[in-house]
């Protein structure tokens, strides 16, 4: 097992490397293939260039022997050639003051045979050679062709041969042969010295791609390997505080970093509630069962035989009972109203029929109580974002406490109204009050304010709980004035929706296929 997790380990420590392999031989094969492409247009180019120097050359010597109507031979040919073109293929100056009468046609020929890359040479039809220009002199190969150019290599450089057949202007018969050797000095230098730069370039270039791309990924993984030591370190212990640093980026890995603290908030808070939920119960449920388990207890030693004791016992097991399914239900409520953005994000409930239902149920409920209805200052289209079900349970359960804790003035005061953005509901009884010490406590769990008297109206302490949950749950507020002797005033205060919204929740609540649970 540790094996395996070392071996996951070392996977998810090479992702930078991968990541930067991907990217750097992805540049790489880029920056290559750029270069090649480059490399072969410029090669291309200078090719060509060389290519039209070698034609002029043969060009301007076909033009000069092409006047020749009989086998080229040394007799015929050099005659043909200008004076200033023997002189020179004597070792001579390539202008002579007294060669300034040669015409542009000579002149082309001097500066075509004077390159120092160009050795022309001029073969007979029998393949003996009858002219050349330099020390060394291009060998003659039969062709086919009327022309054709061939690339060899010498030395480690690159030289391009140009055939051409000679054909009589006068009668049209082949009459010898023109070959020329290009030894392309500047086309080897620049192409070598071309070759050199993009190698270097291109090692410097990918360096710098490696270092960069390296930069940039280990700039995302950073925060993603932060994302995975705390997800280790929860699921390790899920009671962990580890949560992910702010990153400071504002992009998608911020967001993902705010929705996974956001997401092991909501987790550990579920973990939290279980716990209470759990505990709450094996506190709270301890003493039914204990009451249960003695009246049992009693009834098997002796107390089966006594019909008083046994009545007793029946009764005093049923009502703990009956208290322990009531606090059951009352945990769950708890529980429930602690998961409402998961359960129900898209409700929308009119306040004024629903005040209206509930006080006009409670007050048939309670006939010996006068229940009374403000609602003058609350319009009819009135709508919060509430299930409709949570409203009338926060308001039974403030109302009933109002009927529990009320003493000799038996009347109950129900108020709604609207402000700019807020709807209030208060619930006014006239009875016991509660101390300002007691006013900080009352929203805690199982809290009583007196527990005899909690107990004998069957109050386990949750529901203030209860409605404190449903109400933070809907970004509402409650709050408590009271004073001890006179009574006590709870108030409900809820976001006001406005018509828009109103409208798109409940298209929403429509398209939304959430199961939902009721509290009721």
């Amino acid at each position: 097992m540790m094996t395996k997790n070392k071996n996951e380990e070392t996977k998810h420590s090479s992702l930078i490397v991968r990541w930067v392999s991907i990217v750097a031989l992805t540049i790489t094969v880029s920056f290559v293939i750029f270069s090649v492409v480059v490399y072969q247009i410029v090669s291309q180019q200078s090719l060509d260039q060389q290519q039209e120097t070698s034609r002029n050359v043969v060009t301007t010597l076909d033009r000069t022997l092409s006047s020749i109507p009989d086998e080229l031979q040394i007799s015929n040919v050099i005659p043909s050639l200008s004076p200033a073109t023997r002189r020179i293929l004597k070792g001579g100056p390539v202008i002579s003051d007294k060669n300034t009468t040669n015409n542009a046609f000579s002149d082309n020929l001097i500066a075509s045979i004077s390159n120092p890359d160009i050795n022309a040479a001029v073969y007979n039809k029998h393949g003996e050679i009858v002219f050349t220009n330099g020390n060394v002199t291009p060998k003659f190969k039969p062709f086919k062709e009327v022309e054709k150019n061939e690339i060899i290599k010498r030395n480690g450089h690159q030289i391009l041969l140009t055939y051409q057949k000679v054909y009589s202007s006068v009668n049209n018969k082949l009459t010898g042969y023109i070959v020329v050797s290009n030894n392309m000095t500047y086309y080897n230098s620049l192409m070598k010295n071309l070759l050199r730069s993009m190698v270097v370039i291109s090692i410097i270039a990918i360096v710098v791609f490696v270092m960069t791309s390296y930069i940039l990924v280990f700039n995302v993984v950073k925060p993603i390997k932060r994302m995975s030591k705390v997800a280790q370190e929860v699921n390790a212990d899920p009671n962990s505080g580890a949560r992910i640093k702010e990153l400071n980026r504002d992009d998608e890995l911020e967001d993902l970093a705010t929705s996974i603290n956001q997401m092991l908030d909501r987790m550990q808070s579920y973990i939290e509630q279980q716990k209470q939920f759990v505990g709450d119960v094996s506190h709270e449920l301890r003493t039914p069962v204990a009451v249960i388990e003695g009246h049992l207890n009693m009834l098997e030693r002796w107390g089966k035989d006594d019909p008083q004791i046994l009545d007793e016992s029946i009764k005093a097991s049923l009502q703990e009972a009956d208290r322990m399914k009531h606090l059951i239900q009352e945990m769950l409520d708890l529980t429930r109203a602690e998961q409402i953005d998961v359960q129900y994000p898209h409700e929308v409930t009119n306040v004024y029929d629903t005040v209206k239902r509930v006080v006009a149920d409670l007050a048939m409920v309670h006939p010996d109580f006068e229940i009374r209805l403000d609602e003058d200052d609350l319009p009819q289209g009135t709508e919060i974002q509430i299930y409709h079900g949570h409203l009338e349970q926060l308001l039974v359960i403030l109302i009933d406490n109002a009927i529990k804790y009320s003493t000799d003035l038996k009347q109950i005061n129900v108020s709604a109204g609207l402000t700019k953005k807020e709807v209030n509901i208060i619930v006014q009884d006239f009875g016991e009050g509660i101390s300002k010490e007691d006013q900080k406590k009352i929203f805690n769990r199982f809290y009583r304010v007196d527990k005899a008297r909690t107990r004998e109206k069957g109050g386990n302490g949750l529901g203030l709980s209860i409605a404190h949950k449903l109400v933070d749950s809907y970004h509402g507020e409650i709050s408590v004035e009271s004073v001890e002797g006179q009574g006590s005033q709870f108030k409900l205060t809820f976001p006001l929706l406005s018509k828009k919204k109103a409208a798109k929740l409940k298209k929403l609540n429509e398209n939304s296929e959430l199961p939902k649970s009721n509290l009721e």
